[in-house]
């Protein structure tokens, strides 16, 4: 009884956390809009009529460049880039960047294939398809002509390789008709998933060039909404130091614009497994970050730099970062501060970090992300063993004397005051504490919570082999063994429990085992694994002191 009563426990919480996340995304607090810190860097995401995924930064009163963009025949926001396309491929990624205003249209992660059955179809991270919109821009922002992302640049080349070279540089040009010229160059290192693209500004127009550089995220809602029995967050991401990791979901764009200023922040877009991130190119320099929903049609999350003013036939640069690729935690600590919490392991983040860590260096040392997960449960078991025991003695106690606490409530079955007397009675003489149980699982539940998003949240058992026939631990068993023995062990514990008195409970607990093998059927591998490995050694200890128990009962 006390066993399923744990499962359940345990499946009310992951439900419950899995609720909670969602209401949040739903209905906590929305982006707060904040005013500029100084009117020199004072920024606002205004939009003008026909180009409504530009940001427009407005100058100082009275400054002589205050920033008036005007773009003819702008085409949307989701219009098809015409551009020339420069194709470039590092030891982890291969992309398209369009001339049109050096737009990233295309983005592939060569080291994770869609699956181990595609090994030669890699997962597309960033696409300029109807079905798969997810391109990042950026440019400049200023008076007059300047370089953004509808602007078209010139391509020396359009093919780049990072061969056996430690980085690939890609530049783009672009000269206005008076004398402003602006080299975008995009910088792929060896073994990162990091770029720096900067903006190298050259002022000949005769005057002083004041402007700033955006960049941003711009993508529609996926259509496919992942799995109906695992939840993960898809959406918009802004980080400052005053709130490490806020989460914006696509109903946040579409209902309030994010407007507001921070120094060594970031945004990014989430998916399961992957992100898209920028980051300013100093953690000093403040940023003002913004979201748009041009044309109800898409959702942008970016951000702009301060105004920097440059002197006539000066040279001067603007840059920041940016992050493609996999949520690999260790990565993400090295790029920007706070970028790792994308690993989102939810409210239990303080358990799931270091059973994170645990599991990681048990890896380490097998080589396989399956035996990893079977040595930390059997670590967890371990380290709850005395609270585990606790429970199993109270329940086997409690099988101990069932068969008097059936007599009495036949005798008493139309007394309930006198049944609940009796059976305390036998309670006291037997020492027997009813609810004993509970408090131990109660401790477990976060626990067991924090592992459950460790192993759904971890990119590493994307496509892991174990053995035999599981070749994915991140992917529903595909033979349904699994859920079948987790089944098993779930109804091997109910029969080392005592039997419920009331028939009609009796009844709904014999078909759990059925249900929660449905279940799990929907679950990754990796995630019933944990289940089965957990129940298979909860059941040998809770054998193994029921069995002692009634050794001494008889003995006596």
């Amino acid at each position: 009884m006390e066993t399923t009563r744990f499962i359940l426990l345990i499946a009310l919480g992951l439900v419950l956390t899995m609720i909670w996340q969602s209401w949040h995304e739903d209905y906590g607090s929305l982006p707060v809009q904040s005013e500029a810190i100084s009117q020199q860097q004072s920024i606002t995401t205004s939009v003008e009529a026909g180009i409504a995924d530009l940001p427009v930064v407005p100058m100082p009163s009275g400054s002589k460049n205050e920033v008036s963009p005007s773009l003819a025949n702008d085409r949307g926001a989701r219009a098809a880039l015409d551009g020339e396309v420069v194709h470039v491929k590092t030891d982890l990624l291969e992309l398209e960047i369009n001339t049109r205003g050096g737009t990233i249209q295309h983005l592939e992660l060569s080291n994770y294939p869609i699956s181990k059955k595609q090994q030669n179809e890699k997962v597309v991270l960033l696409d300029n398809d109807n079905e798969h919109f997810y391109i990042v821009q950026g440019g400049l922002l200023s008076k007059g002509d300047v370089a953004n992302h509808k602007t078209v640049y010139t391509a020396q080349n359009n093919n780049y390789t990072l061969g056996s070279s430690d980085s690939v540089s890609v530049p783009l040009y672009w000269e206005s008709e008076n004398g402003l010229k602006v080299i975008k160059t995009f910088t792929f290192y060896k073994g990162q998933y990091v770029a720096e693209i900067n903006y190298e500004i050259q002022n000949g127009t005769g005057a002083d060039w004041v402007g700033s550089l955006y960049a941003q995220i711009n993508r529609t809602e996926p259509k496919e909404k992942g799995s109906r029995f695992i939840y993960t967050y898809t959406g918009a991401v802004i980080s400052s130091p005053e709130k490490r990791y806020e989460k914006i979901d696509f109903g946040d764009i579409e209902d309030d614009k994010l407007s507001i200023d921070s120094k060594n922040g970031w945004v990014a877009m989430l998916q399961h497994y992957f992100i898209t991130a920028l980051i300013p190119g100093s953690k000093e320099d403040q940023y003002h970050y913004y979201t748009l929903n041009p044309e109800n049609s898409s959702y942008v999350i970016g951000g702009i730099s301060p105004s920097k003013t440059i002197g006539i036939n000066d040279v001067e640069s603007l840059s920041h970062k940016a992050f493609f690729g996999p949520k690999l935690q260790k990565e993400l600590e090295q790029v920007a501060e706070g970028l790792n919490l994308t690993v989102d392991y939810g409210i239990f983040w303080f358990l799931a970090k270091p059973l994170y860590w645990v599991l990681d260096h048990i890896h380490s040392v097998t080589n396989n992300w399956g035996w990893a997960i079977i040595l930390v449960t059997l670590f967890l078991k371990i380290c709850f063993y005395r609270l585990s025991a606790a429970g199993y003695r109270s329940m086997a106690n409690m099988r101990k004397v069932q068969p008097r606490l059936l007599s009495i409530r036949e005798r008493y079955k139309d007394d309930r005051a006198r049944l609940n007397q009796a059976m305390m009675d036998i309670y006291k003489e037997e020492k027997i504490n009813p609810l004993g149980g509970c408090f131990p699982i109660l401790i477990q539940i976060p626990v067991f919570i924090s592992l459950y998003w460790v192993l759904l949240e971890s990119v590493e058992l994307r496509q892991a082999d174990f053995i035999l026939w599981i070749h994915d631990l991140s992917i529903p068993d595909p033979y349904f063994v699994l859920p079948l023995l987790m089944g098993v062990t779930m109804f091997i514990q109910q029969k080392l429990n005592p039997a419920p008195m009331d028939p009609v409970q009796a009844k709904v607990m014999s078909v759990l085992p059925v249900v929660f093998t449905v279940f799990f059927a929907f679950f990754p591998s990796g995630l019933v694994l944990y289940w089965v490995v957990n129940n298979t050694l909860s059941i040998a200890q809770q054998w193994m002191i029921t069995r002692n128990i009634e050794n001494a009962a008889s003995n006596k």
